[in-house]
Parts: structure tokens; C-alpha cells; sequence
């Protein structure tokens, strides 16, 4: 049976996330270098609506997390809904996500 592919969507700390990491890298290596990897990020985050249940489960931090890494710099934070997948945080290399998803910063 086929499964009907599902919409993603990105929570607002998600969102700032790209920000900030767009902000770095334009900062780096310039705007076109920064605008070009968010597209990257954006576009691997895309695939998820045909193949959601990739990465690692990680309930053991919070109920239905699940990560993945992206070009070995990023971890992607996010949940697989019954009907779309929600990109929760996306953490630069070096960031302690876990603890981050614990609610106890980083």
C-alpha cells in the first residue's frame, strides 16, 4: 500500500534556527553561500513528507522526538504527526541539543 505523502511544518523556533544560521554563515562566507545551504536544509526537510520515519527515536528527551543529522554540521529536531511532519529545532555543530530539548538551554 502507498502512503499518501505528508505536508511538513516548522515550529517558530525552527524557524529562528535557520535564522541564526543563516546570520553565521552570510557572516562567514556571504549571503549567496548562506541563502544556498538554508535552500540545502530546506530541500532534505522536504523528503520527509514521503519518508518520515528516518533518523533516531529519542523519546527518552521528550515523547515522539526524533533526530537526524544534515551534512554532518546540523541535527535536526523534529516529530512525526498522523498527518505532518514538524521540524522542531535545527542545532549548528557544537550546540547541546539535548539539553536544549530538555528545556535546560544551550
Amino acid at each position: 500500500m502507498v502512503r499518501e505523502a505528508l505536508r511538513h511544518s516548522y515550529a517558530p523556533e525552527a524557524l529562528a534556527d535557520l535564522e541564526g544560521i543563516y546570520d553565521r554563515i552570510a557572516d562567514a562566507a556571504g549571503a549567496q553561500g548562506a541563502f544556498r545551504y538554508i535552500t540545502r536544509i530546506r530541500a532534505f526537510c522536504t523528503g520527509f513528507d514521503t519518508f518520515p520515519a528516518r533518523g533516531t527515536s529519542r523519546n527518552d528527551i521528550r515523547p515522539g522526538l526524533r533526530i537526524v543529522g544534515f551534512e554532518r554540521h546540523i541535527t535536526i529536531a523534529f516529530a512525526v504527526h498522523e498527518d505532518h511532519v514538524e521540524f522542531l529545532r535545527f542545532f549548528g555543530r557544537g550546540r547541546n541539543w539535548e539539553r536544549a530539548m530538555t528545556g535546560e538551554g544551550g
